[in-house]
């Protein structure tokens, strides 16, 4: 690693102009069993620079998997001609903020050798073993699969201003899913869990046969469970529907080439968009508890990372910028430039999104509920620049005069999400991140982590009419 250092070094000087090289290597492992057959045991390695120029105010860029001297010279002289051809189809120029955060030395993050030297062997029987348990926990379930995924991350990066740095990090994710029956209907419930650092990272929500417990109770408890009564209706969100709400519907619309784009929160800096309870934030690092699954010491553009506040008491106070965009706005890189391959130029992205934690106690949050819902277990969704969300949710109970009662069958949440934001009037002191296992899409892949407290809000529930 250390002679490929010194190789891209020599060859980020070369060009004259601002180049930004970034060496990248992905290795991942994956073990599936499905009905106690062992489906999947693989491992794949990607690896190879991207090399990104900006010449006279336009972007060139090339990659490779030729790591030799002859094969990165080429791929920077194939950027520069890359810069040439667009000089003259570009009618808007562009430039890059400086920044006082860019990053030097080693990012070695927790868990990284701990995970790497576990045995291969180890993690199978593990998965095994959740398999069978997962099938045996109840009479209902008729089959379960149980699968593990490790990425584990290794980068170079430099740039001719300043950054140098080397980061490596593993990602571990498990997933659970049981099918039951009861012989006229079959029912599907699931867990997963994820984060960055070593296996046990993936237990510090909750235990190994917790998450069995959770992916086979809502199998079963679906197959009994009545339908609800749909309309606008209080809630109490979970910290992973908490986190849903605050990537998905929330955090797009304050990435600033989205806000370009017309995103909604367009022009909104300084305006009330929450409840005075609602701080949201994106992170690089994992606020509050460790081991959230988009942890990122230093974005691709080699800008250390931090916690940047998105909305303070219920106040617009920031976007999500990369070096260009913080330059049009005027304000410092957040950090918030990723690129999945060598492959793929960065773009703005989200790492670690949550509301923060604020006063109240769960119990009395549910109290101040006659007729409403506690709505866990987000099934994705979809949501637009406007804020207009609709997800699903799979572990769903009844609040009736302030106590927890049935369970039902699966709902859809929707509106607007910053007029939900607007009607929250409680926020748990919990804080969880719980979406570890996800991935966000823009364009390409991105490991992202999402959570917060407990959340007691107003939004529409579908379900059957009165």
């Amino acid at each position: 690693m250390l002679e490929l250092h010194d190789k891209l070094r020599r060859i980020c000087g070369l060009s004259g102009i601002f180049t930004e090289i970034r060496y990248h290597s992905r290795r991942a492992r994956s073990i599936a069993v499905i009905k106690g057959e062992l489906n999947e045991m693989s491992f794949r390695r990607y690896e190879g620079v991207g090399i990104r120029i900006l010449q006279n105010g336009i972007w060139g860029f090339a990659s490779t998997s030729d790591l030799s001297e002859a094969g990165l010279e080429k791929t920077l002289k194939t950027a520069l001609e890359m810069a040439a051809v667009l000089a003259g189809r570009k009618k808007e120029k562009t430039d890059i903020a400086a920044s006082s955060r860019l990053a030097k030395g080693e990012f070695i993050l927790p868990g990284y050798r701990e995970l790497e030297a576990m045995p291969a062997e180890q993690k199978l029987q593990m998965v095994r073993d959740g398999e069978q348990k997962l099938r045996d926990s109840s009479k209902s379930i008729e089959s379960a699969q149980c699968s593990y995924t490790e990425i584990y991350e290794d980068k170079i990066i430099i740039t001719t201003d300043g950054a140098d740095c080397l980061i490596q990090l593993a990602r571990p994710e498990l997933r659970f899913s049981a099918f039951a029956a009861d012989g006229s209907k079959r029912t599907r419930g699931s867990d997963s869990v994820g984060g960055t650092g070593g296996w046990e990272c993936l237990f510090q929500n909750r235990q190994f046969e917790e998450i069995i417990d959770i992916a086979s109770g809502s199998a079963v408890n679906l197959l009994t469970a009545g339908m609800p009564e749909g309309g606008r209706k209080k809630a109490v969100l979970s910290p992973a529907m908490v986190g849903l709400l605050s990537h998905e519907a929330i955090g797009h619309t304050v990435e600033a080439d989205f806000v370009n784009s017309g995103s909604v929160a367009q022009g909104k800096i300084g305006t009330m968009v929450a409840s005075p309870l609602v701080t949201l934030c994106d992170s690089g690092k994992s606020e509050h508890v460790s081991g959230a699954g988009g942890e990122l010491p230093v974005d691709d553009e080699g800008i250390l990372t931090e916690k940047t506040t998105v909305i303070e008491n219920g106040k617009l106070v920031s976007y999500l910028h990369n070096r260009e965009s913080a330059l049009q706005y005027g304000v410092e890189p957040t950090g918030n430039a990723r690129a999945w391959e060598f492959s793929d130029e960065p773009l703005i992205r989200m790492r670690n999104t949550c509301i923060e934690p604020g006063q109240d106690n769960l119990d009395d949050m549910i109290r101040g509920i006659d007729d409403g819902f506690f709505i866990d277990g987000p099934e994705g969704g979809q949501a637009d620049a406007t804020g207009e969300f609709m997800f699903g949710a799979a572990r769903v109970r009844r609040i009736t005069k302030g106590k927890l009662g049935d369970f039902v069958q699966k709902v859809t949440v929707s509106g607007n999400a910053f007029d939900v934001l607007k009607s929250v009037d409680a926020v748990s002191k919990d804080f969880k991140w719980d979406l570890g296992a996800g991935y966000c899409g823009k364009g390409q892949p991105a490991k992202v982590d999402a959570g917060g407290p407990f959340i007691r809000c107003e939004l529409l529930v579908g379900g059957s009419q009165n």
